[in-house]
């Protein structure tokens, strides 16, 4: 039996036949969701994947710019 990390309702699906990375949407409230976990069966929201990957990319940003700003200053010696 799996629940939808949303509204907690039983999504109907055959847990042996889920992969990690599929789609997945609650019949009840209309959540879009994705298989993060096979074993135990995880759920979790696509828009929570989106804001973790949007997250990720703004500190691959960040890093650069420091690595930049370094190379900079190491020219300036």
């Amino acid at each position: 039996m799996i629940n939808c990390p949303a509204c907690d309702a039983v999504i109907d699906v055959d847990e042996d036949e889920l992969d990690e990375g599929d789609p997945l949407s609650c019949d009840e409230c209309g959540a879009s969701l994705r298989v993060v976990s096979v074993d135990p069966v995880e759920l979790e929201s696509d828009e929570d994947l989106d804001d973790d990957d949007e997250e990720e990319f703004e500190d691959f940003d960040e890093d650069e710019d420091e690595e930049e700003e370094e190379e900079e200053e190491d020219e300036n010696w």
